[in-house]
């Protein structure tokens, strides 16, 4: 789960990292009040949960409020990589001296904490790690152990070259790994950490993503969350208990279990499709399932045909083609729709369906041969 810059600043302040004050408004004409209670030199940023704001215009200096109010005009209502601003932050404008980076992320591969410090701030990471990754000194810390003191001081003083910038910055990272911890974090990222008036650091920005897995702990962070992250077919398929993802393809795909749901998707792209979604109905034999993830399915308008692809193991294939029975009762399919159902009660669930006059593959390639040909 991902949040906005300004709810990221407010978890910092929570935590006692430094930042600067701030005002989110969703009217142009809140920006003026806004600016003159925050000094009247001000930034106004977009806020939606994409980067490259600034690149798409997003983010203006405003100097005083009359600014302020014409600066949210031009962000309010723009589009950014498909995401509408629908509300703006407006902050103090600061006289940055330095910009750093700071990062906590998870290291799957030695499955610690992994802290990413570099003295090239302000600039894309993505864009630095591929280009210059000498530049972006990493940190390992367990969990079990917690920060070692003497390797974090060593860390910190290769970036923050005075003894005054590194106390300040081993504070901070604690607190952002306090954070990052009792949050159940994915990443918490400050871009930049700037060194602005009377060599201070402060956090000019805030990225915040939560491991979706954890968030049954914290009803606070759950509060937190935005629609606009989820499209409106995600939104019911959370509903629905269904996994799923909105793609730009136009086969839709129903599947059980994530990694073949994954297989699926590649050997679509292997014969010369593309998937509209993944979507895994897990391992319940419950024929409402499938009947929900069709109806979600039927709803994106690009899909031009639907790949159902079973492998029964918990999941009963009579239980399956039930749903899909179900689903043929009650919604109008007019799309073109190719089974494939092997495993548990496999026969079963072929003959209810050719009972009804539809023949289940056997074989995944044979079955995604026939869709791709739909599309």
């Amino acid at each position: 789960m991902n949040i906005h810059e300004y709810q990221g600043k407010e978890l910092f302040k929570q935590y006692g990292i430094p930042v600067m004050d701030q005002a989110v408004v969703s009217r142009p004409e809140d920006a003026g009040p806004a600016a003159v209670r925050l000094g009247g030199k001000v930034v106004v940023k977009a806020q939606v949960l994409v980067g490259g704001r600034g690149k798409a215009g997003g983010v203006k200096l405003a100097d005083g409020a009359d600014d302020a109010v014409a600066k949210a005009r031009a962000i309010l209502g723009m589009d950014i990589k498909g995401n509408i601003v629908e509300k703006v932050m407006v902050t103090p404008a600061s006289d940055i001296k330095r910009e750093y980076y700071v990062g906590l992320t998870v290291d799957r591969t030695s499955k610690q904490a992994l802290l990413m410090l570099s003295k090239a701030g302000g600039v894309d990471i993505e864009d630095l790690a591929k280009n210059r990754p000498q530049e972006i000194l990493r940190f390992g810390i367990n969990a079990a152990d917690g920060i070692d003191a003497g390797g974090l001081k060593d860390v910190i003083g290769r970036v923050f070259d005075t003894p005054s910038l590194a106390a300040q910055a081993d504070d901070a990272i604690r607190k952002l790994y306090k954070l990052f911890t009792e949050k159940d974090c994915s990443l918490v990222e400050i871009n930049p950490y700037a060194l602005i008036a009377d060599d201070k650091l402060v956090a000019l920005d805030a990225k915040v993503n939560f491991d979706d897995n954890a968030l049954y702990r914290h009803d606070d962070i759950e509060k937190l969350r935005n629609s606009e992250e989820y499209s409106e077919d995600e939104i019911a398929a959370r509903k629905a208990g269904l996994s799923f993802v909105s793609m730009d393809g136009e086969i839709g795909c129903i599947v059980n279990g994530a990694g073949l749901a994954m297989a699926t998707m590649d050997i679509i792209k292997l014969f010369g499709g593309s998937p509209a979604n993944f979507l895994d109905v897990g391992g319940s034999s419950n024929p409402e399932k499938v009947l929900n993830a069709l109806r979600i399915i039927l709803n994106n308008k690009k899909v031009k045909a639907i790949l159902i692809n079973i492998f029964g193991g918990i999941t009963r294939c009579d239980d399956i083609a039930r749903g899909i029975l179900m689903a043929m009762e009650q919604i109008d399919i007019k799309l073109p729709m190719v089974i494939r159902l092997i495993g548990t009660n496999e026969e079963e669930g072929r003959r209810m369906l050719r009972d009804a006059g539809i023949v289940a593959e056997e074989t995944l390639n044979a079955a995604v041969k026939k869709v791709v040909s739909y599309r």
